[in-house]
């Protein structure tokens, strides 16, 4: 019997959720208030007067039969200019000119930035200092107003709406992790966490219950007493963390969050922000400057340059189809065992015979595929295993009729697993790396030579990896010879 080895998928040690195209959240256990973002923000959200308006316009909702449900956030042709004629810039650049020769009006911090994300995902906006990242998401919620362009959240557009109706929103549907903790010194950690409970509104032992609830979800259980300045970088972060998790917002943005962080500590709330997103199901967008974060975190990554997103993709569409120059160079140091997928490289399977199908069969398919190695599958087409040319020209020279007898247990892997966990599987074994699904059904095979043709990413000129089948040990001949002369009379060998 071959089970799937779930190796750790992004080099985690465990397994890791399979990034889908779209994930349906799971409700959170803390459906608690509605409270702001995080940090120093949330004295500055609570501080608008409820008459005030983000830039005087109506309110513009879109309708749920034209709102599509799997779609988190939109931002559409978004721009934010600083400077004395914001406007004139962005008509400008929305004619051809350029970032640079407009300096003179002021600064294009985002220029047409257009992105859904959806339900559930981690979508993590990279790029350097200086390229409108952080402009970019705090435009999302609305702390800052767009130039041009609209947002949506959950369906509804909160661009221009009033700010009474903004608050609700960062309340009920969008939250904020900031790079500095901004936690409040004289109150303890669960009062932090219940800070945007209080503000809500909710009574204090209900607060107070669900400030509990986040802090064990938080890894801080035993601390909730504690004041910030009796806590550790990463655990005053957590604490940051957990009380925009109070809010069960659908949304979580987060600023750097972990940027100032030591590499271990920051490693650390890395793989514990995966693990609360694969639990509560939140929508998370991420923003960092750091590739290898992106690269770790992120269900799909938008790269950005100068104000402008230049590529959208997955981590391995970032990596393997850079959409220019900047984009390449910006990645030529990633680890690629650490980014690409079994799923990404595997091979068709193309020596494969049945249980049933018995030795001579296996035999013939290893000739006429000069091939050493064959796949069994039962009669489910489930994966049972591999046999060898030389096992199988022994069977057929003893007339035994059953192939279960030397079918050899192989590594099996799902697609989701990193490059990284096959080298000691490949190491262990010289046998080809079997990539099946849930059902364990074969779906690629990985030979040993493929593996370090990824690694060392060896392409040919279309760009892919090049198919290399493991050779036949046995000659042609004999493999030939043996079927003719234990052939049954009247059958061709």
């Amino acid at each position: 019997m071959v089970a799937p080895a779930h190796a750790a998928c992004w080099c985690r040690g465990r397994s890791r959720p399979t990034r889908p195209t779209q994930r349906v959240p799971v409700l959170s256990t803390a459906q608690a208030v509605r409270s702001a973002c995080s940090g120093e923000s949330v004295t500055e959200i609570i501080a608008v007067k409820p008459e005030e308006t983000a830039n005087g316009a109506e309110p513009t909702q879109i309708s749920p039969e034209t709102a599509a449900p799997s779609i988190a956030v939109k931002a559409d042709k978004l721009y934010k200019a600083f400077g004395r004629k914001p406007h004139e810039i962005v008509k400008k650049l929305q004619v051809g000119a350029g970032r640079d020769e407009l300096a003179h009006l002021g600064t294009a911090a985002v220029i047409d930035a257009s992105f859904e994300v959806q339900r559930g995902e981690i979508f993590v906006v990279m790029g350097l200092s200086g390229s409108g990242k952080s402009t970019l998401i705090r435009m999302l919620n609305g702390l800052l107003e767009a130039t041009s362009g609209t947002v949506s959240v959950g369906g509804t557009n909160i661009t221009g709406i009033p700010a009474a109706k903004l608050r609700d929103v960062r309340r009920q549907s969008i939250s904020m992790v900031f790079q500095h903790f901004a936690l409040l010194p004289h109150r303890t950690v669960i009062d932090n966490v219940a800070y945007g409970l209080e503000v809500q509104g909710m009574p204090r032992e209900k607060r107070l219950a669900k400030a509990r609830t986040i802090i064990r979800l938080v890894g801080l259980d035993g601390w909730a007493d504690n004041l910030p300045a009796e806590l550790s970088g990463g655990m005053q972060q957590r604490v940051g963390l957990g009380r925009a998790l109070a809010a069960d917002t659908d949304v979580l943005l987060m600023d750097e969050a972990f940027s100032a962080l030591d590499p271990l500590i920051r490693r650390e709330m890395q793989e514990q922000l995966i693990e609360l997103q694969a639990e509560l199901g939140k929508t998370i967008i991420f923003i960092t400057h750091d590739l290898n974060e992106a690269m770790f975190l992120g269900d799909r990554i938008a790269v950005m340059r100068d104000g402008r997103i230049v590529q959208i993709g997955t981590p391995e569409e970032i990596l393997t189809d850079p959409a220019n120059d900047y984009v390449a160079q910006f990645v030529q140091d990633v680890d690629r065992a650490r980014v690409l997928t079994a799923g990404s490289v595997m091979e068709p399977v193309r020596s494969v015979v049945t249980v049933s199908a018995g030795p001579r069969a296996a035999l013939r398919t290893m000739r006429d595929l000069q091939t050493s190695a064959t796949f069994v599958l039962r009669r489910d087409r489930s994966f049972a295993g591999v046999v060898r040319d030389r096992d199988v020209l022994t069977q057929v020279k003893a007339g035994d009729g059953d192939l279960r007898s030397i079918i050899l247990e192989a590594t099996a892997v799902t697609a989701d697993t990193a490059l990284v966990d096959l080298v000691e599987l490949a190491v262990e074994s010289d046998l080809p790396i079997a990539v099946v699904d849930e059902r364990n059904r074969l779906l690629g095979v990985i030979p040993r030579v493929t593996l370090l043709a990824a690694l060392g990413n060896v392409t040919t000129g279309t760009g892919e990896l090049p198919v290399i089948e493991p050779p036949a040990t046995i000659s042609m001949s004999i493999i030939t010879e043996t079927l003719r002369e234990t052939a049954p009379e009247g059958v061709q060998p």
